[in-house]
């Protein structure tokens, strides 16, 4: 057995090593304002739940391993003292993923992803609509745990308001597992699904997603695309140039009939097809085709 003593090993080293080993760990997906009432939303599988009486919930925004820089959402937390925590299910594990893009302060991460604001009733942050369960918190604490990259903030939560979507309740109004289909989190791009098993979903650290706000408006309320579909046609950098689309439409017969026919229903059908064959780049030229 290979014994490691974490002082020998980098902190990049570390960490890959206690969240490969660690999970899989439930998603805060946490949504916070500023102090000028702007919101932010962003996961975190530092977290879990503590107490029931009272209801406590922890999770840690921790300094970037990379600069030892801070999340907004500890600045968030700081400021206003309050939280509310989303789970995160299946159907949103996309958008999830790219809520933790990296945008610049002030971006609200909501309309990035395409998810929809609610207003809470105890605090100031809103609610995710897509979450089928949301917890209002107070912060009671926010507990720094050390002053280098890797450190952890512990947010302790208390939870003074529940929201749960009639929809995952069983006949006797409890929360039915299977309905509720929650992911969590494991090493790398791994996350694993409740129902399912283990699954990948690439992480936006590195890319800059231009997000949901790019999709055409015809193709968000076409009905054919999930919100995970989405999550990954907004987590996609820079979007195909005319050029390449003609390029592509005069290649692909199929496209060409599409187009011919009028149907942009069908044309959308196909671009889902390529989505779900992971060629993001022909999906969206595709939807950009005329």
């Amino acid at each position: 057995m290979k014994t490691i003593k974490p002082n020998d090993i980098s902190v990049v080293e570390l960490q890959g090593l206690l969240q490969s080993s660690v999970g899989p760990r439930p998603i805060a997906l946490a949504s916070t304002v500023d102090a000028d009432g702007r919101p932010n939303l962003s996961p975190f599988s530092f977290f879990n739940l503590f107490s029931a009486n009272p209801p406590i919930l922890v999770f840690s925004p921790s300094r970037r391993v990379r600069d030892n820089s801070c999340k907004h959402t500890l600045f968030n937390v700081q400021a206003t003292m309050q939280v509310v925590i989303n789970v995160v299910t299946f159907d949103i594990v996309q958008q999830t993923s790219l809520s933790s893009t990296e945008y610049k302060d002030g971006v609200n991460e909501f309309e990035m992803a395409g998810f929809t604001m609610l207003a809470s009733d105890e605090v100031r942050p809103f609610r995710v609509k897509e979450s089928p369960v949301q917890f209002e918190c107070k912060v009671h604490e926010v507990i720094g745990l050390g002053n280098e990259g890797g450190a952890g903030n512990l947010v302790i939560c208390e939870v003074v308001k529940i929201h749960v979507s009639e929809e995952i309740l069983t006949s006797e109004g409890k929360i039915d597992q299977k309905k509720l289909d929650l992911v969590s989190r494991m090493g790398g791009n791994w996350y694993s699904r409740a129902n399912m098993g283990m699954f990948e979903v690439e992480k936006p650290l590195t890319t800059l997603g231009l997000g949901v706000g790019v999709i055409p408006q015809e193709a968000i309320v076409s009905g054919v695309f999930t919100g995970n579909d989405l999550g990954i046609l907004g987590n996609v950098e820079v979007l195909p140039i005319e050029e390449e689309i003609q390029v592509f439409v005069e290649s692909n017969h199929e496209l060409m009939h599409i187009l011919q026919s009028g149907s942009i229903v069908d044309k959308f059908k196909l671009a889902k097809k390529y989505l779900e064959e992971n060629n993001v780049p022909l999906a969206w030229k595709t939807i950009l085709a005329k």
